[in-house]
């Protein structure tokens, strides 16, 4: 699988990202609900299948399991998303720190400011975000970005600079969304028009809703958006390849 320029952030990443936060929060997750050696070894198998993108946060309780995939693969050969739910300064500063022990890194590709509900988070947030822009400067963090759970939100973050990298909610049926699809498409155009890193999240719903036919799923968003990637939960070594090769059909057709 070709690798992808995601936006202006200076990374690459492969078009599919294997998501370990299916079902996930609360420190738990279906992915994480396979045990620690079998999660780690899809995610190695995923790797060896071209999959370089790997999705994790805080509330999914699997930054063990990818930290024990990295240790046998080179570190700069993957692109790590985690998320943090806390809001601020000095909680994102010692969330960072743990991260970076529970990952066993010395850097984290994309944080993500996990789960954005409110329309005026970049004013209510400054201080946590001008942390999170320090440890960017210092290589602590390669990229800072947002998921939003929220419509007003998401718009927000289209327009905020300091913004790398967007995780948004897009599926055909408009399960688990935002705003409809007609609604989020422009947004998501506007962000990758300025630069943004996009992937797109709850290609198949919220895990279940959109399963009985997930190419048809996959298609859609691969087809009718512009993201650069999209994650997915996947769960065994026949979804990593079903996945695989549809997502390197779509992204070289």
């Amino acid at each position: 699988m070709d690798v992808v320029d995601f936006g202006l952030t200076g990374l690459r990443v492969s078009p599919l990202c294997f998501g370990t936060g299916t079902q996930g929060w609360n420190q738990h997750s279906n992915q994480g609900d396979l045990g620690f050696q079998r999660l780690a070894y899809l995610l190695r198998f995923a790797h060896d299948n071209g999959v370089t993108f790997w999705d994790t946060a805080d509330q999914y309780g699997t930054h063990a399991h990818v930290a024990r995939a990295l240790s046998e693969l080179d570190r700069e050969s993957v692109t790590i998303t985690t998320k943090t739910t806390s809001r601020d300064a000095s909680q994102v500063r010692l969330d960072v720190e743990r991260f970076l022990v529970e990952l066993k890194t010395d850097y984290i590709d994309i944080l993500l400011l996990h789960c954005l509900t409110d329309l005026e988070w970049p004013q209510k947030m400054s201080a946590a975000m001008d942390v999170l822009s320090d440890l960017k400067s210092r290589g602590v963090i390669r990229a800072l970005g947002c998921s939003c759970h929220d419509f007003g939100a998401l718009e927000t973050a289209s327009r905020t600079p300091w913004v790398d990298v967007n995780l948004v909610r897009l599926n055909h049926a408009g399960h688990s969304m935002c705003a409809q699809p007609a609604e989020v498409i422009p947004v998501i155009e506007r962000m990758v028009a300025a630069g943004t890193g996009v992937y797109g999240m709850k290609v198949v719903g919220g895990g279940s809703e959109l399963t009985d036919n997930p190419e048809h799923a996959v298609r859609y968003v691969l087809s009718q958006s512009q993201v650069h990637a999209i994650v997915m939960g996947m769960m065994n070594e026949d979804e990593i390849i079903q996945n695989c090769g549809l997502v390197g059909e779509l992204m070289t057709a």
